[in-house]
Formats: structure tokens, sequence, C-alpha cells
């Protein structure tokens, strides 16, 4: 059997039933580009590590990062550690090669100052509350474009996330569930953000009276003008890069919001198992790893208060 024939029953025999749609979609995307046109022909039983390596090797010269290289290094690895299962093949050549070292990207986050120079410049925009609420929640971008009116309450101050706006491949879209088990969570608001979301569920119940019959009502938070979901990169590209590049301030990418609240709260002392609740990671272990950044800042204001303890203040 050639590669290729047992790729496509590998994905959509066994990932497909485990994966959410848009991972799938990555799987599908990274076997593509960069396996199956080296690898594809040949016999999946004549697969040899030295031939895997050389792919990864190639990757690495054309300055594909070792983030991708890995990437695809995982996927393939699940495809063959299931074709071992199978009995298909003895090993998995994957298991001895050799990877790239992986490089910590630099996390990218706005200041307190930032912040607040981000949010003034984007008050008039329709969006705002958007930024506002991201900012303020630390949800990710599919968490708060998958919210509807039904999540917010109103009265309790909090907002309940429930589930995650995945865009199909092709078009199109669905609702899946959030992340992780800790990813379904409630998150107080402030009366700032619910006196802005009011005001926006106000504006958007204008629009959807001057369309009537046309507008296409999911009950959504974040709608476009005709109801649609809200897509990611006309976010990014209508509002938010322009708003944040008329205010000159540093060109974070719109999922970095999320970094920032981490970031903003850590720094200020808040406790991080209170930050890792709010952010919806799987573990407080997660949320110290990867705002490791802030860990320095944190211990001095730890040395600072308990020196103030030790004098008695």
């Amino acid at each position: 059997m050639p590669l290729n024939e047992y790729l496509d029953r590998w994905l959509f025999d066994v990932a497909k039933n485990k994966l959410r749609a848009r991972t799938f979609d990555n799987y599908e995307s990274l076997l593509n580009c960069h396996v199956r046109k080296k690898l594809g022909a040949k016999r999946l039983s004549d697969i040899q590590a030295y031939e895997v390596q050389k792919l990864y090797n190639e990757m690495k010269k054309v300055n594909y990062s070792p983030k991708t290289i890995r990437h695809v290094h995982n996927v393939l690895s699940s495809a063959l550690k299931q074709a071992v299962k199978w009995k298909m093949l003895m090993q998995n050549p994957c298991d001895i090669c050799e990877l790239p070292r992986s490089e910590k990207a630099e996390m990218m986050y706005f200041t307190p100052e930032e912040t607040a120079k981000f949010l003034n410049a984007a008050k008039d925009d329709k969006y705002f509350p958007v930024f506002l609420l991201a900012i303020e929640t630390g949800m990710r971008p599919e968490e708060y474009l998958g919210l509807q009116w039904k999540d917010i309450g109103f009265e309790n101050k909090a907002l309940s996330v429930r589930r995650a706006l995945v865009v199909k491949k092709g078009g199109g879209f669905i609702f899946t569930e959030p992340k992780t088990k800790k990813s379904r969570r409630s998150i107080p608001i402030s009366n700032s953000l619910i006196d802005a979301l009011k005001i926006h569920r106000r504006n958007q119940l204008e629009e959807r009276m001057k369309l009537g019959a046309s507008y296409q009502n999911f009950d959504l938070v974040f709608a476009s003008e005709i109801g649609t979901p809200l897509l990611h990169g006309n976010l990014l590209r209508r509002h938010f890069k322009p708003i944040r590049d008329k205010a000159k301030l540093p060109k974070i990418r719109l999922y970095d919001l999320r970094h920032t609240t981490a970031t903003l709260l850590l720094s200020a002392g808040e406790n991080p198992k209170v930050v890792s609740e709010r952010l919806g990671h799987a573990s407080i272990v997660l949320t110290l790893d990867t705002y490791s950044h802030v860990l320095p800042t944190m211990q001095k204001t730890a040395t600072d208060k308990i020196e103030k303890l030790m004098r008695g203040k």
C-alpha cells in the first residue's frame, strides 16, 4: 500500500473521529504540503528512518521553523504509530529521527500604558467591545467569537464559555466544544464591559431591524452586518491592525491580547491559579510555563512583601 493511501485511511478512519475540525484540517494540510510529495508514492512498508530524516533536513534548509518541522513530525509519527498497532509496520521510523531544537518565541503583549492607548484608539470602532472583552477576560478568539447572548449574565455580572467558533476549510463554520475541559468556565465581568455590551446589543438590534428577514440570527454577540459569525481574519485586517498601527503600537497579533491579559494580571501580583482559571488553561503548570517571563517580577514583588512583613508593616 502506498503511503498516500495509508495516510488517507488513517486521516479519515482514525484521526477525524478524535480531532477537532480545525486540528484535523491542520493535520491534513501539513501532510499535503510536506509529506505526500516527497514520500507519498513509496510503499508504506518501505519507508525508512533516513528518508524521514532527509525530509526534515530539507525543510530546515529552506528555512522552515523548528516548530513547523516538529508539527510535521508529530502528525506523521502519529499516523505511523497506528500502522505499527495495525501490524502494517514493525516499527515507527519517526522514533529514531532527530529533530531541530525548538526555539521559544518571544512573548508579545501590550504593557499597561500600551493597553490603555490601544483601547482609547479603539473606542470609536464598531467592534470596540470585542477588544475590551478580549483584554478583560483573556479568552481565546474562537471563544469570544463564539459567544451568544444567552452566555452573557448581565444580572450576575459573568459570562459563560461554552463553545468555540471554528471556520471550516473551504467555507462555512461550526460550533465545537472549547479546547479543553477546563476551557468551559465562568468569567466575572466588569461594569465597564457590561455597559459596552449593552450599547453593542442595542446597535446590533437596530441593524437587525433594518435588514429584517435578511438578517441571519445565530444569537451571536459579535456578528457581521448580516448576522453571520465575525471571522477572525476580518476582525484582524479591518479593525485590529488599523487601530494598532494608527496608534503606533507594537505589532502584536490579535491572539496576543490573551497574553496581554495574563501578563498584566501576573505582573500586578494576581494569584497564578486565578489567572490559570480565567484563561481556561488545563493546569497552573501550563500558565507558569507559558508566562515564565513574568516570574522575575513576581519574585521581586514577593521579596518586597516579605521584607515589609518582617518589619511589621
